[in-house]
């Protein structure tokens, strides 16, 4: 699902009216670069992606230009399709079974992120009913399990949840780690998307559809992401990303 919250650039020429005229370029800007699906935007675009193993800082590097056939395959359909691509991608799975894949996310925004999607069609929170039940159980498992195999993660804490507006097409959920260090955290909708109600707990959306048999997300989601910065762990606000940065290595020393 995609909201309004991601900015695009659209540029066009106006030719000129009269041939003493030179050709003049518009620009025109819709939100702010400050945006949770910037990310997700370069999803679509040819990029060597982060295969497990991979550096994280990989993520601040340009899209690869290559014209191979997997690029191609990328570069076909709008952004928000890119998990599609990347799930098929044998370079970007680190677990896989009947129901669900899990891949590394191109720009995690922690030391550890994975997501877990299930292998079903199925585009949103607001498409699931009492039928995916089992199958959000077993995504929640599986996201344990990718902890509990992973090297490195025995001293770190963990959060498996959902956005509410997701800027990616299909159902993903998020494995995180609660360091938050990472290159890929650029900004302050980067930081309240998981810090914030705006992340939504696997197992609060389990028991929303075991009771309801849909989840509900409430109006108004989008201006958590406005909130000012604030520590997740001691709850001391910070003017800015580098900063909180810098704060935040107090809690989770490498």
């Amino acid at each position: 699902m995609v909201n309004e919250l991601y900015p695009y650039i659209v540029e066009f020429e106006e030719e000129a009216q009269s041939p003493g005229l030179e050709t003049h370029r518009k620009r025109k800007r819709s939100g702010s670069s400050d945006s949770v699906g910037s990310d997700a935007a370069q999803e679509a675009k040819p990029s060597a992606g982060l295969g497990p193993g991979s550096d994280p800082s990989q993520c601040s590097l340009p899209p690869n230009k290559g014209t191979d056939a997997s690029t191609k395959k990328e570069s076909l359909g709008h952004w928000s399709q890119g998990l599609k691509v990347s799930m098929q991608d044998p370079k970007m799975q680190v677990y896989k079974d009947e129901q669900v894949v899990v891949i590394k996310d191109k720009y995690p925004k922690a030391r550890h992120h994975w997501l877990v999607l299930p292998w079903a069609s199925i585009s949103s929170l607001k498409a699931l009913t009492r039928e995916h039940l089992e199958l959000l159980k077993h995504m929640h498992a599986v996201g344990e399990k990718v902890i509990e195999d992973a090297a490195g993660c025995s001293k770190l804490r963990f959060r498996l949840g959902y956005h509410a507006i997701p800027s990616m097409s299909h159902v993903h959920l998020h494995v995180i780690s609660q360091d938050f260090d990472s290159p890929c955290l650029k900004n302050k909708k980067h930081w309240n998307s998981f810090n914030t109600e705006y992340f939504l707990e696997s197992q609060a959306v389990i028991e929303m559809v075991q009771e309801a048999g849909r989840v509900t997300v409430r109006d108004g989601m989008s201006e958590l992401l406005k909130l000012p910065l604030r520590c997740h762990e001691c709850q001391q606000l910070l003017p800015s990303i580098p900063q909180l940065k810098e704060h935040l290595r107090k809690h989770w020393p490498k």
